[in-house]
């Protein structure tokens, strides 16, 4: 997974699926990118992932959880028409933003 940080935000390009078997992997990559202090918020560009399941809505959450204790956020962007039809069947429209 790519990314890039700009001062206190990081942008992190997800690719391929986000599922059971793939959750783990990606969860340690994005604590890894926002484990300093100072990342405030998380953007999360899916225009590479093909599909998620809620496996990869609890890799979300828990970011989110992790942000807003520091006062931060986590928003999404390019979302295929399967992904963003689990994000808000889920209710993650509510709390996370879509941009």
């Amino acid at each position: 997974m790519d990314y890039e940080r700009r001062r206190d935000t990081v942008a992190a390009y997800v690719t391929g699926e986000l599922d059971q078997c793939s959750a783990q992997g990606i969860r340690r990559e994005l604590d890894q990118m926002i484990k300093d202090p100072s990342v405030k918020r998380l953007v999360l560009d899916l225009k590479g992932m093909r599909f998620m399941d809620s496996s990869g809505i609890g890799v979300i959450l828990g970011r989110y959880r992790t942000l807003s204790q520091r006062g931060g956020s986590v928003a999404v962007k390019n979302m295929n028409a399967h992904v963003e039809k689990i994000f808000c069947l889920s209710g993650m429209n509510q709390i996370i933003q879509i941009i």
